[in-house]
């Protein structure tokens, strides 16, 4: 019999719906059984392309008598981290706290007023390695709760008091000041001590895609001229873009390599990575021209829609690392992997001896049991395009035949925002109007569906269903920079109408005065405290990305409120940027459009001049860090950066403006691309 997760809209909770624990999802009514039955609530945390919360949930999980001793003490709830990154927020902290490390999937054991008072990870079925078995867990806290019940509760409330001390982020005294040019000179330097010259990328194994971080070593570039910085991003694009972190046949990135090398991923593929990455391929092209970061872009883009969309047109959230390998046995990297044999299985004698060079696949292989992860160790340099191009499409073939990696459905509002962003510059950039349109559809989606008439927004929905979770501060930054992507591109101005109706959500519910922001709003559910994270991990945090939105707001509207919003909340990244660079890559990326300016640049001619859509492209592929676009008719008052621009003696027109200081208006294309470093 399915348990109490079998109607939820979260593919990670319904994958648990027939095990045999009797799981709920997180709701009032699971901790009022709790109370009830006055037994502790085991809280398990995963997301569904997890490879250990998988394991832990065959080994632990799927097995009868552990459901039978979970089931008789305890009240077991399930939460989908993705789906509810507050709750995973607040008790990680405490798992991390506690134990000094942490990750997924996620044990805690709660008393009934979801307390937390004792934590874990994966545990095994068996002891080892130093780790009690997750039955000795299990039976240790059972005792514990029958026999010290006093004092578990005791412990458990000075571990939320200790939580409550350390919620608050003090930006200082006095009006907090976004970073100058010596704050951010010294997070350049702090990256370039913990960049690998020899490698690409910063730090050891495992090695990250650092997109946020590239984002502002370009913009700084951009801004300064800085050589260093720019050869940073280069290499670090490039071995990624050659190594096996990136799918050669398909395209798109996995979630990290687990050496330092960029060879072996961890071959989750997850949305926000490719959303983030495409992007910083396509402005690497942007500043450099580079056919590598040219071809990743689009293929990266080509994998989001290919491989990504849901039947709605918004994107979903991940593929699994794991799939069948042919044989029944459920493998992770199965799907992506090759040895010789199977290149002369598909290829033949001949071109599969090319392939294996090209692609650095080896008898001895790079990963397990002999096989290789397809990389380009010398293969770019190679001139037989042709060949390579046949090769690559009959592999490409022959793997779509391969069992295909589990796909979570489920489409997350910010992650959504994200995809969006990339998907319409790339395709302005590139010339592709299907990329521009996938956009525009995921953005309509998000408006349908996951937005209210008072710009609150749902952060998940799974086949046109909404999940029911309130978003958090993430869902409402990154959707709106979004939005605002969108319609730099497409000059439809209700997207900057959208992307104000968010903004304003979150000022008045996720802002405090002093410029702090909260992940979650004032009138959200309430946990054992409000979540607050300014640092960039896999994706940019909820308050730097909403200081990048309500910055660029600013610009294309002139609105004072979010320009001194966006001023305050960069307070903390002044304070961080010089000490963990890599951890605030998003808000020094902002920083560097605030010092610019960001240039406001006004296209403004009827829609089918050709000289109205080449000045449009010069804005768009100008490097000025930041900049933002509005393209119009002349006369058009629906976005204030159009109003009161008159064409040029007849002819369409650009206006650059920054620091509230116009340039002469030109109408000449490769004039305005120069005044924008495109």
């Amino acid at each position: 019999m399915p348990n109490h997760l079998a109607h939820e809209t979260s593919p990670y909770l319904l994958q648990h719906a027939d095990n045999p624990v009797d799981w709920r999802p997180w709701s009032d009514d699971a901790f009022e059984e709790a109370r009830r039955r006055g037994v502790p609530v085991l809280l398990s945390v995963g997301y569904s392309s997890c490879h250990w919360c998988h394991v832990m949930a065959h080994e632990s999980f799927e097995d009868e008598a552990t459901a039978d001793y979970l089931n008789a003490h305890f009240v077991s709830v399930k939460v989908d981290r993705e789906e509810r990154p507050d709750v995973d927020a607040v008790y990680m902290e405490a798992v991390q706290a506690a134990t000094g490390q942490g990750g997924w999937p996620m044990t805690v054991f709660l008393t009934p007023d979801a307390e937390p008072f004792y934590f874990g990870t994966y545990f095994p079925p068996k002891p080892r390695h130093g780790m009690p078995s997750f039955r000795q867990v299990l039976e240790g806290v059972r005792a514990a709760w029958a026999d010290r019940r006093d004092e578990v509760r005791d412990v458990a409330g000075r571990i939320v008091q200790d939580l409550a001390q350390r919620t608050g982020i003090s930006l200082g005294s006095g009006a907090p000041q976004p970073p100058g040019t010596e704050d951010l000179h010294a997070a350049l330097m702090g990256l370039t001590r913990e960049f690998d010259a020899v490698r690409g990328g910063f730090g050891g194994a495992p090695k990250f895609p650092p997109s946020m971080a590239l984002e502002f070593l370009l913009r700084h570039h951009a801004r300064t001229g800085s050589e260093g910085a720019l050869q940073m991003a280069q290499a670090t694009c490039e071995a990624m873009a050659r190594g096996g972190i990136y799918d050669q046949l398909g395209g798109g990135f996995s979630r990290y390599s687990v050496d330092a090398g960029w060879v072996v991923p961890h071959f989750e593929k997850m949305l926000y990575d490719n959303a983030l990455l495409c992007r910083v391929y396509a402005h690497v092209w942007r500043a450099t021209g580079s056919d590598l970061a040219r071809r990743v872009a689009l293929e990266t883009a080509d994998f989001l829609v290919r491989d990504m969309r849901t039947a709605q047109g918004g994107f979903a959230s991940a593929l699994d690392a794991d799939s069948d390998d042919g044989t029944g046995r459920h493998v992770e990297g199965a799907y992506y992997v090759w040895t010789p044999e199977r290149l002369r299985e598909v290829l033949g004698e001949s071109d599969a001896d090319f392939a294996a060079g090209y692609f650095g696949v080896t008898e001895d292989g790079t990963f397990e049991e002999g096989a290789s992860v397809l990389r380009l160790p010398d293969g770019e340099r190679l001139t037989d395009a042709a060949r390579v191009a046949s090769v690559r499409e009959r592999l490409l073939a022959a793997r779509e035949r391969r069992a295909r990696p589990g796909r979570d459905d489920k489409v997350v509002a910010a992650w959504n925002g994200l995809a969006i962003a990339a998907l319409a510059e790339t395709g302005a950039y590139f010339d592709r109007p299907d990329l521009i349109e996938a956009a525009t559809e995921a953005a309509d989606l998000l408006v349908r569906l996951h937005m209210d008439q008072h710009g609150r927004l749902d952060r998940t929905s799974l086949g046109g269903v909404r999940g029911g979770h309130a978003g958090v501060l993430e869902d409402y930054a990154d959707v709106a920079e979004g939005f605002l992507a969108l319609s730099a591109v497409t000059g439809e101005s209700v997207w900057v109408d959208f992307a104000g109706l968010l903004l304003d959500t979150v000022l008045r519910h996720f802002a405090a005065e002093d410029g702090t922001l909260y992940d979650t709003a004032d009138d959200a559910e309430a946990l054992i405290r409000r979540p607050q994270d300014p640092t960039d991990n896999a994706a940019p945090s909820g308050w730097t990305a909403a200081a990048g939105a309500l910055l660029s707001y600013a610009a294309v509207t002139g609105s004072a409120r979010h320009r001194e919003a966006a001023e305050r909340a960069l307070g903390v990244v002044k304070a961080l940027g010089a000490r963990v660079p890599r951890f605030i890559g998003w808000g020094l990326a902002v920083a560097e459009a605030r010092l610019d300016g960001p240039r406001e640049v006004a296209v403004v001619g009827p829609d089918d001049d050709p000289s109205t859509r080449a000045l449009h492209r010069a804005a768009l592929l100008g490097t000025a860090p930041g900049a933002v676009v509005a393209v119009g008719e002349p006369g058009s008052e629906e976005v204030p950066l159009l109003s009161d621009r008159p064409l040029l003696e007849g002819r369409p027109a650009a206006y650059v403006c920054r620091h509230f200081t116009c340039d002469a208006p030109t109408a000449d294309a490769e004039a305005l691309a120069a005044k924008l470093g495109g």
